[in-house]
């Protein structure tokens, strides 16, 4: 069997993605490769259908428990022998998957880094045939990478150990050049073929909000988007309960997930949300890695993450199934200072030096920057994020909440020279906020007891709203005009470029949103239709019956309901109304074993609802 035949066989498509085959004939050629490709873009596909081509058994080293599950599960069910080997069996479960390993019975195993080490699983890989290791989420290779795993570092030297050298590839979803470098030389691919497919998920919606109150923008969107999956993700444990006490407060079906919780409760929740059972999650950031969840309609974050790598990785979570989906910001400055307060007090790793950890936490801060300036920009959403990511675009994507506003260009240059004059009369003693007061001659108790009324920038800006000048200020950080400084308190100071602004030399102009009413709760909506959009409203009743029926068996064999269909693969049965067995193998996503599992009684729901007639029911030709 051949490449194709394979695809087809187990996966159910008959033809490859973009760089997909590309990564598949490198590896059957026994080149090792790097894949940075986006969520949903099929880098499993790059590695499962070599590895089974391949002679022997793949290693796939994966950081998580909840990962491996869901992909052994997936490919079990797809008539592909596969195991993981992790903290979660007994030791007489892995010696168990071990000895069925060395006999043949699987031909892709998954494994976490830290069980490379021992010396068990070393005397079964010394023993056995390992065509290829493959290296999954790579970016926790790298201490750059915003999810460091200090046991990847010892992936090449247990490669080394092997009795031959077998395909190395590794494959990550979010990698700046640095990690991309990284990742190259700490697993020492050989010559490798390196494909960046480009970081932009065309399907995914874009906002930044500043609402009034985020609680009240919270509810007014679930409410709007009804029986939709969604996750919503907070900085801290407090915020992660305080928002699962409103959604329960508002009968919505909610779960939640933090480090606070007992692993119990942790993996109920998560298998609640998965299976449908409660659509919507409340989380920190340690939810998500490795939920292979394809029908998340939005992720919204409650507060702003630390980092672009961490929100792109977050926000990647909605829209797996390439369907259109929205990943929502809720900014407040507050959020900046908490981010401020988690990074100074992160634990640093033991093996670090003093320099190291400098290193890493004035990373932290300019990650930390970008992430605060991406909040405030004007500019399109999309393309900031791909420019963090080094990839140019040629233009605005018109499909993201500031590319859907109309804005006006406001020269602020005199208004400029006040800020700057204010930061170098109070010689950077001072953060964002006091600047802010002592210009717009704010009474407050601390302005009296810095004695900022003796000032001559007091009162300088009288006519600007606390908002417009914290923008300003936020505005001359982004272009550089002013800076902060690297510690907890964030000390305003005058840039290098600030005295040409003084001396007139450079005009400094804002883009501002022109002020429009709008439903709270309610950003624009994506241009982009999804797949069911094609249907008609008896295509919609069809679509639904066949929802119902795979709720039914995927509770029947206790899967998520993704791994018996996916709503991409439901749409197409809508579209192409199989009667027999060739229609429904035609099925974008039905293979040979998924149809021996499940086929029949797809095929019986459509019959049945058509009553043995074809009919279009769907839109277009």
């Amino acid at each position: 069997m051949d490449k194709y035949g394979v695809l087809k066989k187990y996966f159910g498509y008959d033809s490859f993605r973009e760089g997909q085959e590309l990564l598949i004939d490198s590896i059957l050629a026994g080149r090792d490769v790097l894949g940075i490709m986006p969520t949903g873009a099929g880098k499993s596909i790059c590695y499962q259908v070599p590895a089974l081509l391949l002679p022997g058994i793949t290693l796939v080293i994966s950081p998580l428990i909840s990962l491996m599950k869901d992909q052994v599960q997936a490919l079990n069910h797809a008539g592909i022998h596969a195991a993981y080997i992790n903290s979660s069996l007994s030791e007489n479960q892995i010696r168990q998957a071990l000895r069925l390993a060395a006999g043949g019975r699987y031909k892709i195993i998954y494994v976490a880094p830290e069980r490379l080490e021992t010396w068990e699983f070393l005397a079964f890989a010394r023993q056995a045939q390992i065509s290829m290791v493959t290296v999954d989420e790579a970016h926790c290779i790298s201490q750059w990478g915003q999810d460091f795993r200090p046991s990847y570092l010892k992936i090449v030297r247990f490669v080394k150990e092997l009795s031959e050298r077998p395909v190395v590839s590794a494959f990550t979803a979010t990698a700046t050049a640095v990690v991309k470098e990284d990742i190259q030389c700490v697993l020492d691919l050989k010559a490798p073929q390196v494909l960046l497919t480009g970081f932009d998920r065309k399907n995914l919606y874009f906002a930044v909000e500043k609402p009034k109150t985020k609680d009240g923008f919270l509810k007014d969107y679930i409410a709007r988007h009804p029986g939709e999956s969604g996750i919503i993700y907070c900085a801290t444990r407090k915020n992660v309960e305080k928002v699962y006490g409103l959604l329960k407060q508002a009968g919505l079906p909610a779960a939640r997930y933090h480090a606070g919780l007992s692993t119990e409760e942790r993996k109920e929740n998560q298998e609640d949300f998965i299976y449908d059972r409660l659509p919507l999650m409340a989380a920190t950031n340690a939810f998500g890695m490795g939920i292979d969840k394809s029908n998340v309609r939005y992720v919204i974050h409650y507060n702003m993450p630390q980092s672009m790598e961490n929100y792109y990785q977050e926000a990647g979570r909605a829209g797996r199934d390439g369907e259109p989906s929205e990943c929502i910001l809720l900014y407040s400055a507050q959020d900046v200072m908490v981010n401020r307060f988690l990074i100074e007090n992160k634990e640093p790793n033991p093996e670090y030096g003093p320099e190291e950890i400098l290193a890493i936490r004035e990373q932290d801060e300019r990650r930390l920057n970008a992430m605060n300036y991406y909040c405030m920009t004007t500019g399109c959403l999309r393309e900031y994020i791909l420019r963090y990511f080094g990839e140019n675009t040629a233009a605005a994507c018109g499909h993201c909440s500031n590319c859907q506003k109309e804005f006006i260009r406001l020269d602020v240059t005199e208004e400029a020279k006040k800020v700057i004059a204010c930061v170098k009369e109070c010689r950077g003693r001072y953060g964002s906020h006091v600047i802010a007061g002592i210009l717009r001659g704010s009474n407050t108790a601390k302005l009296r007891e810095y004695r900022a009324q003796e000032r001559e920038s007091y009162g300088s800006l009288p006519e600007l709203s606390e908002a417009r000048v914290k923008q300003l200020i936020n505005h001359m950080l982004m272009e550089g005009l002013l800076y902060t400084t690297k510690d907890k308190y964030a000390l305003l100071k005058a840039g290098e470029r600030s005295e040409e602004v003084l001396e007139g030399r450079l005009q400094v102009v804002m883009r501002l949103p022109k002020e429009k009413p709008q439903e709270a709760g309610e950003p624009k909506k994506p241009a982009q239709k999804r797949k069911s959009d094609i249907l008609n409203s008896r295509g919609l009743d069809l679509f639904d019956k066949l929802r119902e029926l795979r709720l039914v068996i995927a509770r029947e064999e206790s899967v998520p309901p993704y791994i018996v269909f996916s709503d991409k693969t439901l749409v197409d049965m809508c579209v192409k109304l199989p009667f027999s067995r060739e229609e429904m193998l035609s099925v974008n996503g039905v293979g040979e074993n998924k149809y021996q599992k499940y086929g029949q009684r797809f095929q019986e729901a459509v019959y049945g609802y058509m009553e043995g007639r074809k009919e279009k029911l769907y839109f277009g030709e």
